[in-house]
């Protein structure tokens, strides 16, 4: 695959054979961020479980100290008061059968994240075949089936962000854009990897962390000491 000239310079600066520390890793990717836009910094993680067996699943949610750097559109399914607690919270959007249709007939999805207060979950199982593949369905476990829709949306735009294992067993999230820097982009980096350590199935045997890397939207990836990180 061609490699634009601005990859392969900031591909240069990076020793493929080395595992960096956290902070000289995430320094590293801000210095080879070199897009005319703000990049956003990636984590890769791939742990030693396996992901078709449901005792060793890993998923939830966390909020970063610093955010995403991503305004974020915040869909809510509720009624009555929780609707107007949602719209005072900053909610984007509240609606409930009203909002299916639109999804369903309009190919409707200008929204990042799906907040539904439970007795809502009835109307919204029909989006089910459509939100599932985008990750868009809202779930207990992240947080975003919940009575309090309002601290909810709160969380969302404050930067809350949902890991889960894809079907290769790696963890795929933001942590941030370049223009954070070194200091932010590293306290974001250990919130995350607290909590995914923290939600270390008890099935899961061996070395838990089994790789690591950063890199931004256009860059290369930059190999973590995943020994360093615990777990």
């Amino acid at each position: 695959m061609f490699k634009g000239k601005k990859y392969q310079d900031s591909a240069k600066l990076v020793d493929r054979s080395k595992l960096y520390d956290a902070n000289e890793a995430l320094a590293l990717v801000c210095q080879t961020s070199k897009a005319k836009f703000d990049e956003t910094i990636e984590l890769h993680i791939r742990l030693g479980v396996d992901s078709r067996h449901a005792d060793q699943q890993v998923r939830g949610a966390i909020v970063l100290p610093h955010g995403t750097g991503k305004t974020v559109k915040t869909l809510v399914f509720a009624k009555g008061d929780k609707a107007e607690a949602a719209r005072a919270a900053g909610a984007d959007y509240v609606g409930d059968v009203d909002m299916v249709q639109k999804i369903t007939t309009e190919n409707w999805f200008d929204f990042d994240v799906v907040i539904a207060s439970p007795d809502m979950m009835g109307v919204i199982g029909r989006l089910g075949k459509i939100l599932g593949p985008k990750g868009l369905m809202p779930n207990p476990k992240a947080g975003t089936v919940t009575p309090d829709v309002a601290k909810a949306v709160k969380e969302a735009k404050a930067g809350k962000i949902e890991y889960r294992l894809d079907k290769t067993n790696i963890i795929h999230c933001p942590i941030g854009k370049a223009s954070f820097g070194t200091e932010k982009l590293e306290e974001n980096f250990n919130t995350l990897m607290g909590a995914v350590i923290k939600a270390r199935p008890a099935a899961a045997k061996g070395q838990y962390v089994k790789s690591c890397v950063v890199a931004s939207t256009m860059g290369p990836g930059v190999k973590i000491n995943a020994a360093k990180l615990g777990g």
